[in-house]
């Protein structure tokens, strides 16, 4: 029985033997090209396609706020629906974080219609003017339980 347990650790010692030069291997730096073909490289990489534009969040409009319950308690996971003035589709989707805060970023210059809603509560609405003045608004919603209760 003494035989197969030896050549179990013989073939264990020599796996790890296996790993420990190939990792020796790749843990060995690649070297760098050296002279002016590198230096002419480095910036054909760094640059981005000219066809592809960034989009860039500098003239966003922020819209912030808390929803609150009717007892002014902090409501988590109210789902807040923003489009533009006059338009049918909401373009944009968001809930409440678990302090009942949102935040979401619309392109400036525009006015928009803010729809919250949460079971149980009353739907509300309200304008946002991205137009003119600052770059960021807060509101504040409170939300109220609906009359029918079926």
């Amino acid at each position: 029985m003494p035989r197969p347990q030896w050549i179990s650790i013989l073939c264990t010692a020599a796996l790890v033997a296996s790993f420990g030069a190939s990792f020796a291997q790749a843990q060995e730096p690649t070297p760098t090209p050296s002279g002016p073909a590198s230096t002419s490289q480095a910036p054909a990489v760094s640059t981005s396609e000219p066809s592809k534009k960034r989009y860039s969040h500098a003239n966003d409009f922020l819209i912030h706020g808390t929803v609150f319950t009717e007892k002014a308690f902090s409501f988590p996971g109210v789902q807040l629906r923003i489009r533009r003035a006059g338009e049918k589709k909401f373009r944009w989707e968001s809930y409440t974080n678990s302090r009942g805060e949102f935040a979401v970023r619309v392109p400036q210059g525009s006015d928009y219609e803010m729809v919250v809603r949460a079971k149980g509560f009353a739907e509300q609405t309200r304008a946002i003017d991205a137009k003119t003045g600052g770059n960021e608004q807060n509101v504040v919603f409170r939300m109220q339980p609906r009359g029918d209760k079926g």
